[in-house]
């Protein structure tokens, strides 16, 4: 079963992607996205709800 999950910048903290994750997977997720409020392509980390 799939669990939500939100994605939250390292720099200032906004989560503003949202994406699901399988629950066996033990590693957690870290992107590069694009953050509007630093303005700049930062790393996002995993966090839940």
């Amino acid at each position: 079963m799939r669990e939500w999950l939100f994605l939250e910048c390292t720099k200032c903290g906004a989560r503003y992607y949202r994406t699901t994750k399988n629950n066996k997977a033990q590693a957690k997720i870290e992107l590069a996205k694009f953050c509007s409020d630093c303005r700049a392509h930062t790393p996002h980390k995993e966090k839940k709800k």
